[in-house]
């Protein structure tokens, strides 16, 4: 059975963004789910499905007792890192089509800034005992660390070169500025990036993302419905998740430049019925600027190796050929684990999205990336 256009995005709502919230996890989600659930013209009681982000801690019992939920059917989690939320998307989508719920509630917060070790979170990742095995004994105890090695194998390939990747940082942070609700409030230059501190060779400080305080939360609900709710809705085409061939270990793979992402593409092109000329905007999960270059290769915009010279010259910008990352990415706007990309495909396709809006944009993707390579894809349109 197809998911294809079964379900919608409805509602979308986020907290503001910091490095010290002042509140914990569970009340950020709350309140980010509060005006999710406002924006999709729903009430909390309406809400008949959870699929809760798994390192958070916080539960489906978490919200009905504090919503007063009277009738959860579904609750569920999608353990992928940052590729979980659009992961979940495709579960939401899928218990709605089974006929189990109507409105599915995906919501997110974090206090990575005020109350994260990035140490707690390699732990958190299933893979850890490969990692424990054969990358942590050499010092490799960060995501930074772990990823860096495809980024340089990539280089050492196909001649890719930091100044490849400083084209990505610098738009992203352009994006950021335009949208008004990212952390970073600063220009960003390519002499500032090519000089800023290395953190593991060779990703440097401006391919590095944030760590943030804050919420997000969105509604999926099926597509029947959704052409009679509260917002024009966004209608899901195609969506499919994917992981990385064996084995965990990033260092240990044949090919370290292949991401689970090129798995799940095909199948969510080939589900939407569309081409990637089709697409107007893309948000494309940044937790480093590498892992956005490797995306736009596994999704098919650019041949394998391409990716340096596809990012150059505009081709990213916001009136260029794919404009990416609209709303300043993990980079530069906040790291909400990817589900702040969803909302801002949602507003793009909405013609909400303000300074940082693509002009008739009809048609956008957006992905999810997250521990040791699992990738995840939604292709969207304006309902």
């Amino acid at each position: 059975m197809s998911l294809k256009e079964k379900g919608a995005i409805t509602g979308v709502g986020e907290t503001a963004y910091s490095r010290a919230s002042g509140k914990s996890v569970l009340a950020l989600q709350l309140e980010a789910s509060l005006k999710a659930i406002d924006d999709a013209g729903l009430t909390p009681k309406d809400i008949d499905g959870i699929i809760a982000y798994a390192p958070s801690a916080v539960v489906a019992e978490d919200f009905i007792t504090n919503f007063g939920i009277p009738d959860l059917r579904f609750s569920a989690s999608t353990p992928m890192g940052g590729a979980s939320c659009v992961a979940a998307v495709q579960c939401a989508i899928a218990a709605i089509s089974a006929g189990i719920c109507n409105h599915v509630l995906l919501p997110i917060g974090r206090n990575g800034a005020s109350g994260g070790r990035i140490a707690t979170r390699v732990q958190q990742m299933p893979q850890f005992r490969t990692i424990g095995e054969f990358e942590m004994p050499l010092g490799a105890i960060a995501p930074a660390q772990l990823y860096a090695p495809m980024a340089r194998r990539h280089m050492e390939l196909y001649g890719t070169a930091s100044r490849h990747l400083a084209e990505i940082a610098v738009n992203t942070r352009t994006h950021a500025l335009l949208n008004g609700r990212g952390m970073m409030t600063k220009p960003l230059t390519v002499e500032e990036h090519q000089n800023s501190r290395m953190i593991a060779d060779p990703l440097r400080l401006f391919d590095c993302s944030l760590e943030s305080d804050g919420g997000c939360a969105i509604v999926v609900s099926g597509a029947d419905r959704a052409r009679d709710m509260k917002q024009r809705p966004v209608i899901v085409m195609g969506v499919a998740e994917g992981h990385p061939d064996s084995p965990s270990a990033i260092t240990q793979r044949p090919d370290l430049t292949r991401l689970g992402l090129a798995k799940a593409a095909p199948k969510a092109f080939g589900m939407a019925g569309v081409t990637h000329a089709d697409i107007d905007v893309a948000e494309v999960y940044d937790c480093f600027t590498y892992i956005v270059l490797c995306q736009l290769e596994d999704m098919g915009f650019c041949k394998k190796g391409e990716g340096g010279d596809f990012v150059m010259n505009g081709t990213i910008s916001l009136d260029g050929k794919l404009p990416l990352n609209t709303h300043g990415g993990l980079l530069s706007q906040a790291h909400m684990a990817g589900v702040n990309h969803v909302i801002e495909l949602t507003r793009q396709l909405r013609g909400e999205a303000g300074k940082a809006q693509v002009k008739d944009a009809e048609i956008g993707v957006v992905t999810g990336y997250g521990d040791m390579g699992d990738g995840s894809i939604a292709i969207m349109r304006r309902g």
